[in-house]
């Protein structure tokens, strides 16, 4: 296994940097934000790949360079060469395909419709309702219409984690797609994470216990353990 290099790179406007040492691949990340996922991923797929930090406290998501990078001002961003890549769905695939041999995307038609059913659901479904109450900023200007953001935002997401919860249980398998580990219990990693965190401040191993019996099975992985001590985040208890 190949795995992370670590260099110290200022965010530019283009992806390539010019050094040979450097390797084609480089995520552009914030500590348990959504990128998470494909920081996972690209360590179990064992590449070799080079992290950027994007600094949310500075306001780096918004810096010229970086729009210039990724005009949404989001993360995750995946560069391979001087192709740009953004948004978890397609930067999830696209890392499988780079190591096929992985196995990290079913290749059974029914396992491999539930994987995309799952990372569609997630990034449309989850996310938004979370970013109501973590942003609010971005779907209200007035503070009341804020605070109603905020409230509805919440009970949105309840429904949502619960009815993620309900699918894994109701299903039963090991992994979310079935039998297999695959980039869609990486992805369910970033929302277990989230659910326990103070925005949301749910009990998931008391109210979410299928989802987080999954990620104590992930954390048995020496990939998922490296990446989580990497980004400062605390094992499943």
């Amino acid at each position: 296994m190949a795995g992370v290099r670590h260099f110290a790179v200022a965010i530019g406007a283009t992806c390539t940097s010019g050094d040979d040492r450097m390797p084609k691949l480089r995520l552009y990340y914030s500590p348990g934000a959504c990128s998470l996922a494909p920081h996972l991923v690209l360590e179990q797929a064992g590449l070799d790949y080079e992290l950027v930090r994007v600094d949310f406290a500075a306001g780096e998501q918004r810096s010229e360079d970086y729009l210039k990078l990724n005009p949404k001002g989001r993360v995750p961003v995946l560069c391979d060469g001087d192709a740009v890549i953004t948004e978890n769905p397609a930067i999830l695939r696209y890392i499988t395909r780079l190591a096929p041999e992985r196995e990290l995307w079913p290749s059974e038609p029914l396992a491999e419709a539930r994987c995309a059913e799952w990372l569609a659901f997630l990034s449309s479904g989850l996310h938004p309702a979370y970013a109501h109450i973590r942003r609010p900023e971005r779907y209200a200007s007035g503070e009341e219409a804020r605070r109603d953001v905020v409230e509805t935002g919440k009970a949105a997401a309840r429904a949502l984690w619960e009815m993620a919860e309900a699918k894994l249980a109701g299903a039963g398998d090991l992994h979310a797609a079935g039998a297999a580990l695959s980039v869609a219990d990486f992805y369910l990693l970033v929302f277990w994470n989230w659910g326990r965190g103070s925005v949301l401040g749910y009990d998931m191993p008391g109210d979410f216990p299928a989802w987080t019996a999954l990620a104590r099975r992930l954390t048995e992985l020496p990939a998922v353990r490296a990446v989580l001590e990497r980004e400062g985040l605390s094992l499943p208890a």
